[in-house]
């Protein structure tokens, strides 16, 4: 059980009182992958018409932004129909005015992330200056477009329990959405392709396009959702789970649309903490059974941001700050070899029914080096006298090894006989991250308006060394993702409108091991480990080996090296043109992507002991023999030396001019 106290958000308000061309590209390059022009806003249309239904045409109608008062205004067509199209989403105001009829005015038309709201109006016989003012929930059916989608909105965005706040595991909420391991919760001291492990509309997991603000998030390194926005910097997003349309491509799960928060003519902030922490956490089953009593536990995430107006109605600003902060009690319950197994003394190893278990000379096998041939009986080999391995038969690269020390002291009983699990620690895991968000909105003229967002955010996981010889478990892993994205769009007439974004994200990822760089031939091993760092072209780059020890099976430490530096560039124009009842949409998305990769899982040698070695007999080794032993003695099972030159590698993905037709009825 888990205590979660919030500490405290707080919310304030206060109000103030205070030409573009377009040469459409007719053939861009060679296509290179499907990436075609994606957006993240949406559009309002409808028909205009009068008490018979008969169509209004040449009928003056404006859109108006309530949060920014940013307006458009447009005419009717020959049918009565409207359109607005790339609009902010956000609450929007309809007026339609035509001499001979009375007003009409909605307030409160919900514009969502890539949705077209249609609002049909029925104009009423009167003087203009009287009004008919509707109030109406915004409708929820989407008859402009095919495509199977649901909105997570402001609201549950902001007020749905987030255990670790991570805005992706709203998309649970969607029907056609399946969680997959290690998605859940903060993602601070996880696998990095763990924030989009969902399989969407029975797409793969982890194949799915990321968007914010209409650009990818998505790193080419299997595809990763590489950063994954604060809640207080999000005002809504979309999951379209089937039957996208021709504008999005590069994915074969789902598409994620997400909207950043923008500012208003209203200034709104908040400033909060989550607290969680062990006081009415359940203990650990193995920390009580130890005495180690109850882990430490504490979780703290906490922010802020501000949004307003620079300039009324023009110029917008909104800022988020969120940090993260976990520590937690990790219990590690462990075999380590005993004291006397250390030196070569096993005349106590023992099975679980206290029999003493023969450790074997492999030297001793029947017919081989000059022994007497095998008989009929099952033992091939003569035990060390005693059990105990002779300190001139142990390997002088295996005693450095020990004496490094490549295993820690028991410090608990273990099991009866054996001892197993004989060694128990708890040691702070968890993680920092934190991030920033930037925005700035400029409505430049009626006819343009700008979008320049700054994001960047770190994570960092803590190093776990279990047995304090600085050869690390797990890490530490260190990511640093920074986005900039550039919005313009302008309207070269009413029916008309061209759009283009720019943006830059890099990412940074680390692994690395503890004891990197560490002389491998000082611990006897030969002079070509020395060579890694040069075959590999990276420096440092040696490790300490990795162990492993099956039968019985001894708990070693180590993890791999990572580097990576990987740069995604994007130019997304678009030209959308509205003729009657028709929407003509042309784009292209142009994507260049550096992979700058390496990896290395056993820089300094991977082997692996078993008890075959040091058994009775090497076919059939029964209950005898012991992993550790074979380690002593320096005969391992299996080893190899990994070498990994540094990948790098870019390349360009070249839109081709793609269109999209909608017609509206």
């Amino acid at each position: 059980m888990d205590s979660v106290w919030r500490i405290g958000k707080v919310r304030m308000e206060k109000m103030l009182n205070g030409r573009l061309t377009l040469a459409l590209i007719t053939g861009i390059g060679m296509l290179a992958g499907g990436a075609w022009g994606q957006t993240f806003y949406g559009s309002v249309v409808g028909i205009v018409v009068d008490a018979s239904g008969s169509a209004v045409p040449e009928t003056a109608v404006a859109l108006t932004n309530t949060a920014t008062s940013e307006r458009r205004a447009g005419t009717t067509g020959a049918d009565g129909g409207y359109r607005f199209v790339n609009l902010v989403p956000g609450n929007y105001r309809l007026e339609v005015e035509r001499t001979g009829f009375r007003r009409y005015v909605r307030d409160q038309i919900v514009v969502n992330v890539e949705a077209a709201v249609r609002i049909d109006v029925t104009m009423e016989v009167g003087d203009v200056t009287q009004a008919v003012e509707v109030t109406s929930e915004t409708p929820l059916i989407q008859s402009e477009n095919a495509s199977l989608s649901q909105v997570v909105g402001a609201r549950a965005v902001q007020e749905i329990p987030l255990n670790g706040r991570n805005i992706l595991n709203l998309i649970n909420l969607v029907p056609g959405v399946v969680p997959q391991g290690a998605s859940d919760g903060n993602l601070t001291g996880k696998n990095v392709f763990a924030a989009g492990n969902y399989q969407v509309g029975g797409g793969t997991a982890n194949q799915s396009a990321t968007l914010f603000d209409g650009v990818t998030v998505n790193d080419t390194y299997g595809n990763i959702v590489a950063f994954v926005p604060s809640p207080d910097a999000v005002s809504e997003f979309r999951v379209q789970t089937n039957n996208n349309s021709a504008e999005y491509g590069r994915y074969t799960g789902g598409v994620i649309n997400i909207a950043s928060k923008s500012g208003s003519n209203t200034f709104h902030g908040a400033f909060y903490e989550y607290l969680r922490n062990r006081a009415v956490n359940a203990g650990d089953f193995f920390a009580n059974s130890n005495g180690a009593g109850k882990p430490a536990f504490t979780q703290n995430q906490f922010g802020a941001s501000l949004g307003g107006p620079v300039r009324r109605d023009k110029t917008f600003f909104f800022a988020n700050y969120e940090g993260f902060r976990l520590r937690q009690g990790r219990v590690f319950l462990n075999t380590v070899p005993t004291p006397p197994m250390l030196t070569g003394d096993f005349s106590d190893y023992r099975n679980a029914a206290g029999a003493v278990v023969p450790v074997y000379d492999p030297l001793t096998n029947c017919g081989q080096y000059n022994n007497q041939a095998c008989g009929s009986g099952s033992v091939q080999r003569t035990p060390f006298p005693g059990n105990a391995i002779p300190a001139n038969r142990i390997n002088p690269v295996s005693a450095k090894f020990v004496a490094f020390p490549n295993f820690a002291l028991p410090n608990i009983p273990g099991q009866a006989f054996t001892h197993n699990f004989n060694f128990s620690k708890i040691l702070p895991d968890g993680g920092d991250n934190d991030q920033i968000n930037l925005r700035g909105d400029q409505n430049v003229s009626d006819k343009q308006r700008l979008l320049a967002r700054f994001s960047r955010w770190h994570s960092k996981n803590v190093p776990i060394d279990i047995y304090g010889n600085g050869v690390i478990t797990g890490g530490p892993e260190d990511f640093v993702t920074t986005q900039a994205v550039l919005a313009d769009t302008y309207s070269l007439n009413p029916t008309t409108i061209f759009d283009i974004r720019a943006s830059f994200m890099r990412w940074f990822y680390d692994r690395t091991p503890g004891q990197l760089g560490i002389k491998l031939s000082t611990l006897g091993l030969p002079l070509y480990f020395d060579q890694l760092s040069s075959l590999d072209g990276l420096d440092p780059v040696a490790t300490l080996p990795q162990f492993t020890m099956n039968n019985p099976t001894y708990n070693g430490t180590g993890t791999g090296l990572i580097h990576a530096r990987d740069n995604t560039y994007v130019l997304a124009p678009s030209l959308t043109k509205i003729h009657g009842r028709h929407t003509w949409k042309f784009g292209a998305e142009l994507r260049r992507q550096d992979i700058n990769y390496y990896q290395a899982n056993q820089t300094g040698g991977s082997f692996t002991f078993d008890n075959l070695f040091t058994s009775q007999n090497a076919l059939s080794p029964g209950a005898s023999g012991n992993s550790f032993a074979s380690f002593l003695l320096g005969y391992a099972a299996a080893g190899t030396l990994q070498t990994s030159p540094f990948t790098a590698r870019g390349h360009a993905l070249s839109g081709i001019l793609r269109h999209r037709h909608v017609s509206s009825h």
